[in-house]
């Protein structure tokens, strides 16, 4: 993929050609974090053939199930995986081994997310790849990375944001409670996953100059610590004080959350609240006064918010400039004005299984990226991607159809 200069210069060449239209990407991931990663690569425009065993991935059979055409899908494995073709192979089989090898020996681009180790025995590692397929951007996303005393350990999300400190640092802000919060946003997959796209595009433009992949190594551990950032140096040198945590407000109600970070963000808020004379109070007249005092703010602020509904302090803060908002729900924000304006959601299936799903948190002003319509069942592509790819007869898929290559 080599553009020449007039190409990169010239604005009316490429306008509105997807970014990475030409890249093969062979996807033998599974559950979340790798699937993430080449569901961004399909949103570009990749040809993301998705490797699954014969059973599938795990996640076709969560809830939300809706009707597909001649089926039914997850619509959670399917926002994770639109765009991608499907392609089964039994790699505990000889053949489905080969196959996978010659399909990544044509590949610009391979992720996986298994356990360190499971590829290397599979003969589907960086190193074997690269002897004849030196072009090669290898991703490998694991729990604690390829190296080290923990890198064979099992690991998924819940798991790492126990180990990374995040639970605990989440838990000192929190008041009255001595539990860690329970589990249910994978953070560390996502990061994983925000992470490993990154990478890949370094990779690919480091190979532009050089002619080679590389192998790249993501750790969630690594992903979940490098985002407390205030908290590994406050690890590494205790404040005197505890650090001020924003906390919500009561509404009519519900719940707001005023952030009058800068001194004129606090000085518009005492007018709008009613006391002005706050402006002039020394609790709140420096960084560390405001605080050692922060109880006594929210107090103010909660007096004035409590008799108004959460739109309403939401509309009135937000005119005088002064960021807050109520506490929506999910269902809620999706139906802000604002991500419909921004194009946030793309709507996906047929019918009765139409959804939505999130397209790139970014935009860009000639190249489009978003989720891709194809929603592949299990194994639909094995067959026509191996003619395309690999040039194999009918003779030799009626073999490997009934050796049981593609499954069942």
């Amino acid at each position: 993929m080599t553009m020449n200069a007039r190409e990169l210069t010239d604005p009316e060449v490429a306008a509105g050609t997807d970014a990475l239209a030409g890249l093969t990407v062979l996807d033998f991931t599974i559950v979340m974090s790798g699937p993430m990663c080449t569901r961004m690569l399909a949103d570009a425009g990749a040809d993301v053939i998705k490797v699954e065993p014969p059973e599938g991935d795990v996640v076709r059979q969560r809830e939300p199930i809706v009707p597909n055409g001649r089926g039914r899908i997850s619509t959670y494995y399917a926002s994770m995986n639109c765009g991608k073709r499907s392609v089964v192979l039994d790699l505990g089989t000889a053949d489905g081994k080969a196959l996978a090898s010659r399909l990544a020996l044509q590949a610009d681009v391979l992720v996986e997310n298994f356990r360190p180790g499971v590829m290397q025995r599979l003969g589907l590692d960086h190193a074997t790849l690269a002897v004849d397929n030196p072009r090669l951007v290898y991703a490998s996303i694991s729990g604690f990375g390829q190296t080290g005393p923990r890198a064979g350990a099992p690991a998924y999300a819940p798991v790492i944001h126990a180990a990374s400190g995040y639970e605990a640092a989440h838990l000192e802000y929190q008041h009255g409670q001595d539990r860690p919060a329970n589990n249910g946003i994978f953070l560390a997959d996502v990061l994983g996953a925000s992470h490993a796209f990154g990478a890949i595009q370094l990779a690919l433009y480091e190979r532009e100059k050089s002619g080679l992949g590389q192998h790249i190594d993501v750790s969630l551990m690594d992903s979940v610590l490098s985002m407390l950032i205030y908290e590994m140096q406050a690890a590494q040198f205790p404040p005197a004080r505890r650090r001020q945590v924003y906390e919500p407000v009561r509404a009519k109600d519900g719940w707001v959350m005023v952030a009058a970070v800068t001194p004129k963000n606090q000085e518009v808020l005492f007018d709008v609240i009613g006391h002005p004379e706050a402006k002039a109070d020394p609790r709140f007249a420096s960084v560390a006064a405001k605080e050692a005092n922060w109880g006594a703010l929210l107090e103010l602020i909660e007096a004035w918010t409590i008799l108004r509904t959460g739109a309403e302090c939401e509309a009135v803060l937000m005119a005088a400039g002064v960021p807050c908002s109520r506490y929506r729900s999910v269902a809620e924000a999706m139906a802000d004005p604002q991500l419909a304006e921004r194009g946030f959601l793309a709507e996906l299936g047929e019918g009765a299984g139409t959804f939505k799903c999130a397209n790139l948190p970014f935009r860009m002003s000639r190249t489009p990226t978003h989720a891709r319509p194809r929603l592949a069942a299990l194994g639909e592509h094995s067959e026509e991607v191996l003619r395309e790819r690999l040039a194999l007869a009918e003779g030799e898929l009626a073999r490997l159809r009934a050796q049981g290559v593609f499954g069942a």
